[in-house]
């Protein structure tokens, strides 16, 4: 386990305040507030370190997008905004697959990405 450094705390707090998923981009500009000299590299560091602690989940996006986020109990998908690129949590999956899947598959897992404009961009 790693250190609780300052910067692993602004990190943290960062997608506490958030609470939604965040590019590494999103994390080093919003933590630089609190840890006015944190560098890209520490950035990945931790991330990949939450990660492995299971503190944070990494999600895969189309085109190789990867975000973060914190982890959540319950299976959820994300909502893309495609003016201001953020990523938002739907925080359900009602959906029912089996009647999509071919007779004889076997359905193991599912993500959906909508997309469209956020609230804040679709006035």
């Amino acid at each position: 386990m790693e250190r609780n450094t300052q910067q692993r705390q602004a990190i943290i707090a960062v997608f506490e305040k958030a609470r939604r998923p965040l590019t590494v981009q999103e994390v080093l500009e919003l933590a630089q507030k609190r840890c006015p000299g944190l560098g890209i590299a520490t950035v990945y560091r931790n991330l990949k370190a939450l990660v492995t602690e299971e503190r944070l989940e990494a999600v895969d996006l189309p085109g190789g997008m990867v975000l973060y986020e914190l982890p959540r109990s319950l299976h959820h998908h994300h909502f893309s905004c495609v003016k201001c690129l953020k990523v938002y949590d739907i925080d359900v999956c009602g959906l029912n697959f089996q009647k999509l899947i071919p007779k004889g598959f076997q359905l193991r897992e599912h993500e959906l990405l909508l997309s469209g404009f956020c609230s804040g961009c679709s006035t």
